[in-house]
């Protein structure tokens, strides 16, 4: 069980992890500028100068073809020059109209995209690929398995597609035929007549084939796809995005909301950067080249957001409806993580660590490394200070304490050394496996040590605030190894100190930390 959840077991219902929006791109193999060039020149044979005018009765024809599909499902088919909300248009449409599935709509809208643009050259003109503004179509469709979703098709060459498709509504259509009861709000689900069976079905989600589903949506809206001058080329299908939710019920709004405010607070003060990357299964490296940053949003309805960014990729915390508490990971660059795969080395084949790759076929690598980020950061807020410490027990760390035959001091709980100290013990990845004195010495002092001798320095030093910490029993040693762990008492007071100094001064909160 997760610790955050071990610890407010008696205010959550149920958890379920389960993917949530996921984009995939499809793309025609035609390679760079060179490949596009040799490809005119050999396997169609034509002028280049040639090569756009025969492009431009396809792009026509994939626009009479959308026309067609949406005449023919009695949908509406919209052209719009401005960018509209697309998602706003479509929910009225449904409203207006309401069925269960088929084409909804079939929207036309202008668009900066890749496609093809004809060059000077030195001897003769050339072909090269570039973003310019095109027709870009947009197929809605509500689907027997994965609900609302829709294609997206470039009207010009390469006839880039993309795919949107949620996984809390394939869930959704899932439990639907299995007979399992629930109830839906939105993209979440406030009550499971089994949250187990549901969460076994969620975990199939990205073991589907993904490729025969992305070709068998595809085909529908690109008649293209059939015409011979193609080659029998067909999509190779990558994730441009996809979102792994963990939510945690809650018994009602009011257990969520006694909490809440606290977790935002911890999530924004307590964890670094470097907690983040740990999140995501990364390490601080001095050649690391990227930002990490944290947002607090506190205008959204109901509650607030929290969104840390590693590169472009993202781990957000917010509330839906009050009630339910979501961790989300979202994987944009997903070879900034490192998955284990079977490569050829020295004549051997070896699990070694790689990048992770785009490819539709690791769907499931994306699922194993966004469920395992929600989870680290979930830990992390188990350590959350919650307002369960009084003044009276604060008053008890200001009287000297003993720690076995020999007496420690006080603690003077709001100065800036036992701050120091009480946020290097507090830091979110000591939450996981404890912490070590070295791991509290690399809080506390900025530059590393540079001889041996200051190193044992600094070790004896730490190993006296840690006697310290243990002597008021905030801390305490892990059996069998050599590291510690935070105790309850522990959380809740050294956490309150940090809160109260927080609310007091908060402009010299920044310097202490």
């Amino acid at each position: 069980m997760n610790r955050f959840v071990e610890r407010f077991t008696s205010s959550i219902v149920s958890v379920l992890g389960c993917h949530d929006r996921v984009i995939f791109r499809g793309h025609l193999p035609f390679g760079g500028d060179e490949n596009l060039n040799r490809f005119v020149d050999y396997a169609l044979k034509i002028k280049r100068k040639d090569f756009l005018p025969f492009l431009e009765p396809l792009s026509e024809s994939l626009v009479d073809h959308a026309k067609d599909l949406a005449q023919h499902a009695n949908a509406p088919y919209r052209h719009f020059e401005a960018k509209p909300d697309k998602e706003k248009l479509i929910h009225k449409l449904l409203r207006e109209k309401p069925h269960d599935d088929g084409l909804v709509a079939v929207l036309c809208c202008k668009e900066h995209c890749r496609t093809v643009k004809l060059l000077h050259g030195k001897q003769r003109p050339r072909l090269a690929f570039r973003a310019r503004p095109q027709r870009v179509l947009y197929f809605y469709f509500l689907d027997p398995d994965f609900g609302l979703m829709y294609v997206r098709v470039q009207t010009m060459f390469p006839f880039t597609a993309q795919i949107y498709v949620n996984g809390h509504e394939w869930l959704a259509r899932q439990m639907h035929k299995r007979r399992i009861d629930f109830v839906q709000a939105d993209n979440a689900f406030v009550d499971i007549d089994g949250f187990d069976k549901a969460q076994e079905i969620a975990d199939q989600f990205s073991k589907l084939d993904w490729v025969k589903i992305l070709d068998r949506f595809v085909k529908r809206v690109n008649p293209l796809l059939k015409q011979p001058w193609l080659g029998q080329r067909s999509y190779y299908w990558v994730i441009d995005q996809a979102e792994f939710s963990t939510d945690l019920l809650f018994r009602s709004k009011a257990e969520l909301a006694k909490i809440y405010p606290q977790l935002l607070e911890h999530a924004l003060l307590n964890l670094s950067a470097e907690d983040v990357l740990k999140f995501l299964g990364r390490r601080l490296h001095p050649r690391f080249e990227g930002e990490v940053l944290t947002d607090l949003k506190k205008g959204r309805h109901p509650g607030a957001r929290i969104k840390h960014r590693m590169k472009n990729n993202w781990l957000k915390m917010y509330d839906k409806f009050g009630q339910i508490l979501r961790i989300e990971t979202v994987i944009n660059q997903p070879r900034e993580f490192k998955v284990r795969r079977r490569r050829q080395r020295q004549g051997k084949r070896q699990m070694l660590w790689c990048p992770m790759n785009k490819g539709v076929a690791n769907f499931y690598h994306y699922h194993a490394v966004a469920r395992q980020s929600n989870e680290r950061y979930l830990d992390a807020l188990a350590t959350a200070a919650l307002p369960c410490a009084t003044v009276k027990q604060l008053e008890t760390l200001h009287k000297p304490a003993r720690f076995g035959k020999r007496r420690r001091r006080a603690l003077n709980v709001l100065s800036d050394a036992d701050q120091r100290l009480f946020l290097a013990v507090m830091r979110g990845e000591n939450c996981v496996n404890g912490f070590r004195n070295s791991d509290v010495a690399k809080a506390l002092f900025a530059k590393p040590a540079k001889t041996a001798q200051e190193r044992r320095r600094r070790s004896t030093q730490v190993s006296r605030k840690l006697q310290l910490l243990r002597a008021h029993g905030l801390i305490a040693p892990i059996r069998n190894s050599y590291r510690y762990r935070i105790t309850h008492n522990g959380n809740a007071l050294m956490n309150a100190a940090v809160t109260v100094r927080s609310k007091a001064f908060p402009a010299e909160l920044k310097a202490v930390a």
